[in-house]
């Protein structure tokens, strides 16, 4: 039986959306050159900090994309907990809007905060530990019906043939579109042996860049970051791993002596703007979701609730 709609993308974009049009009954099937845990999702740090996309609906599909990891984290969804921590930064600033509204927001003082930051607050945000819980929601896809078709490699979108497709190819719309204005950045993190840090701490800054936050995984702790735009291999560099943990090594001395277990290299699909629409091309419909930088997971619910609406109301339901 042929499907209702083809999802081009299996990261978490591809994977959030498939189970929310398979939910409502809808055929799904989701084509991608790779496996959900080989997508650049699977490498994320995965703090909910929605900051660094652009769309006038950010606000929208942050909030609810944090309402649902909450829920999901009190039914003990695979990957996700809800942790305390801080956001600070260097320069003096206003607390933004956002963060006011969190659960357990307060003003950092200035003895709370790492030497070199000046403003800060704390706050409780998902972490997603991305392996198992993409794993998960391909097992929730395949549940209601969902297929899958890997190693696909597609040229073009074009090639994806099928009445209504939706294209969350993330930095692959590059090519596949083609969008120019999409722009790969790899990031880096390290994953250590947690030296007991139990709440994470990020730092606030205007644009993704160099930076540093610490994301406690239960007994791994992942450092951060990096920005390098333009680089599309997603293989780690060992000399930004090692400035990685020299700059949280600065501010948390305990960091420095850890053991290293892993390092992990992804794509961020940056673009001036989300690209959330719908476009009919020759008497099909695409429906566009990427270009959501470095705020997929954080948008990831949002986003999807958007395109099942969007698909629902072509098919007249």
């Amino acid at each position: 039986m042929p499907s209702d709609v083809l999802i081009v993308g299996a990261g978490v974009s591809g994977l959030t959306t498939g189970f929310q049009l398979a939910q409502q009954g809808l055929r799904v099937r989701i084509r991608a050159e790779d496996a959900p845990g080989r997508t650049n999702s699977a490498a994320a740090g995965a703090i909910w900090d929605p900051i660094y996309a652009e769309h006038p609906r950010v606000g929208v599909w942050a909030a609810r994309s944090y309402e649902v990891f909450a829920r999901l984290t009190e039914e003990g969804f695979p990957g996700v907990r809800m942790v305390n921590g801080v956001e600070a930064s260097r320069d003096p600033m206003e607390t933004p809007d956002w963060a006011r509204e969190l659960p357990g927001y307060r003003e950092c003082t200035l003895a709370e905060l790492p030497p070199g930051f000046v403003h800060g607050w704390h706050y409780r945000a998902p972490i997603i530990d991305m392996p198992p819980y993409l794993a998960q929601l391909e097992l929730l896809v395949r549940e209601l019906g969902g297929e899958f078709e890997f190693g696909a490699h597609l040229s073009a979108l074009a090639e994806a043939n099928a009445p209504i497709v939706i294209n969350c190819s993330g930095a692959g719309a590059h090519d596949l579109v083609p969008d120019p204005e999409v722009v790969p950045i790899r990031g880096q993190l390290v994953e250590i042996r947690n030296p007991g840090m139990a709440e994470f701490f990020a730092e606030h800054t205007p644009e993704l860049g160099e930076m540093i936050y610490l994301l406690p995984q239960g007994d791994v702790l992942l450092l951060g970051g990096s920005a390098e735009p333009g680089v599309a291999d997603p293989a780690p560099d060992p000399a930004v791993a090692t400035a990685i943990q020299a700059r949280c090594g600065d501010i948390f001395p305990e960091i420095r002596t850890a053991e290293v277990l892993g390092h992990r290299g992804g794509i961020r699909p940056s673009r001036p703007k989300i690209r959330l629409e719908l476009e009919e091309i020759d008497g099909r419909y695409i429906v566009h979701n990427y270009g959501h930088s470095g705020a997929g997971v954080s948008l990831s619910w949002g986003c999807a609730d958007d395109v099942t609406a969007i698909v629902l109301g072509l098919l007249g339901r």
